[in-house]
């Protein structure tokens, strides 16, 4: 297994290097060095490390939502107001619309098949929004109309809803039926675990000022809480997401420990050199490039076309608000990649011996090879020509500071 890390992060920062030469995202090199050390290509990868692959990546993703929670503001998430609360369902929701409406003509799926289908895809990926939303807030890029807050807090949200559908559509596909009950869960999730984040942090904010430890040992005790967090969505008897509770988490000891949230944030970045290379490394090696060609053009041109509904429900969401046309397509571009939910849940239908689940999963496949590096690609070469960048702060915020 040692053998297959080091195979990971070699292939990974190498040809994620490559891929920066060319000026393409590095997350392009890594998604290839995955494929080729998957078990579609080469197999290098020992079956014990495909086997923690879920585990591995859910690790890397509580990383990059910890460091994002520390580095937001609850000022800036009140500022985007209406339209960051929209964008946790509008645009997923247009996306699986989209999908029932044109699967069935160009995939042969029935409507129900279409639905789950939809939800499979209809998840954006925070392992690739996150880091580059960071990235335009450490810039100062949009933060003065809190553009790559408000993305990075809709983008967090959306998965959760779109896996509750996915739930209760892929029971009716088993016989069951559709639960109003488990889709009023969605928003008591969003709140429980927002909410425990918050108070999580509260407490290590205290617990951090009546006790002087290194960084160090602060960023073990976050993430071995993180850990637990997401471990209790399974446990309690409410429906709670874990993920926000990990991003509370971060944003609460912002909130009430600033000076050792700004300090952990750097330490978190550090470990998201490495996890970054076995998120998209260890993603590339789920994907099967024959289930991608068997789709042919149809799949590609189905994931094209719902990704079309997925703007305009962007666009909807970010009608009326202060954002210029510019920023507003910029928040188009910044909520196609898809990449994470998609390699957790694509192939879930097929093991539940769904009919539809061979077809789920190619088009799953197709929707990571396509948004996942047309989405970074379009984030990064567009945000500095859609979005203002902000002005130096004064010399007395910095003496603040």
């Amino acid at each position: 297994m040692l053998t297959s890390v080091a195979y990971v992060l070699l292939l990974g920062l190498g040809l994620g290097a490559l891929a920066r030469l060319v000026r393409l995202p590095p997350l392009v090199g890594m998604l290839a060095a995955g494929i080729v050390l998957g078990p579609c290509v080469l197999n290098l990868l020992s079956p014990q490390l495909l086997d923690s692959s879920a585990d591995l990546r859910q690790l890397a993703l509580i990383i990059i939502l910890t460091r994002a929670g520390l580095s937001l503001e609850l000022d800036d998430l009140r500022r985007a107001g209406r339209p960051a609360v929209l964008l946790c369902f509008v645009p997923a929701s247009f996306e699986v619309l989209g999908m029932v409406l044109l699967a069935p003509r160009l995939l042969g799926v029935s409507l129900l098949d279409a639905a789950i289908m939809g939800t499979v895809v209809g998840a954006v990926s925070p392992a690739v929004i996150v880091p580059r939303m960071l990235k335009l807030m450490a810039e100062g890029y949009g933060t003065e109309k809190g553009i790559p807050q408000m993305i990075l807090a809709g983008a967090s949200v959306d998965d959760v809803y779109v896996i509750v559908l996915f739930t209760s559509f892929t029971a009716m596909a088993q016989g069951g039926s559709f639960s109003l009950s488990s889709l009023a869960g969605v928003p008591v999730s969003i709140v429980l675990g927002a909410a425990l984040g918050l108070g999580v942090g509260f407490g290590l904010s205290r617990f951090f000022a009546a006790l002087h430890m290194r960084d160090s040992v602060k960023v073990v005790l976050l993430l071995a809480l993180a850990f637990l967090l997401v471990a209790l969505e399974d446990v309690v008897p409410v429906p709670c997401s874990g993920l926000l509770a990990v991003l509370g988490m971060g944003l609460g000891l912002r909130r009430w420990r600033l000076p050792a949230a700004e300090r952990l944030t750097a330490k978190f970045g550090k470990l998201w050199v490495w996890a970054e290379v076995m998120l998209f490394v260890l993603v590339g090696a789920e994907v099967d490039l024959r289930y991608a060609a068997a789709a042919g053009l149809a799949a590609v041109a189905t994931v094209l076309g719902v990704l079309c509904f997925r703007a305009l429900g962007v666009l909807l969401c970010v009608a009326g608000s202060r954002l210029t046309g510019k920023e507003r397509l910029f928040a188009v571009f910044a909520y196609l990649p898809k990449a994470t939910v998609q390699a957790a849940i694509g192939g879930v239908p097929l093991a539940m011996g769904l009919a539809c689940g061979r077809t789920v999963l190619t088009v799953a496949v197709v929707a990571i090879l396509v948004t996942a590096p047309l989405g970074a690609l379009a984030i990064d070469a567009s945000y500095r020509r859609l979005l203002k960048k902000a002005g130096p702060p004064c010399q007395d915020e910095e003496n603040v500071l």
